[in-house]
């Protein structure tokens, strides 16, 4: 390859590289650590954003993780993490920290 072509190539490289970078995940209030022991009016109720906005409020979770009836989960465990299960037609069926 040509100094040439490589000169080309670098700005565009490097404009690739730099959408790698990881930008700053949510800000959270409080501790960030999940608690559900409170969230069980939540089962039963419609997974919308009105819920889903309290769930993550009510559970001080710094990530809340809707999951579907067809939706393949990890087993690792995160103390940050609000798990909220739903069925087909879209109503929380568990709340959980995993």
């Amino acid at each position: 390859m040509t100094a040439h072509r490589l000169s080309l190539l670098l700005p565009a490289c490097t404009l690739l590289l730099s959408a790698c970078v990881s930008t700053p995940g949510p800000q959270v209030k409080g501790s960030g650590r999940c608690d559900a022991s409170a969230l069980g009016w939540a089962v039963g109720q419609p997974a919308n954003e009105a819920n889903m906005r309290r769930l993550s409020s009510e559970s001080g979770a710094g990530l809340v993780n809707p999951i579907g009836p067809t939706t393949i989960t990890t087993k690792d465990i995160r103390p940050d993490r609000l798990r909220v299960y739903m069925d087909k037609d879209n109503i929380i069926t568990a709340a959980r920290c995993e």
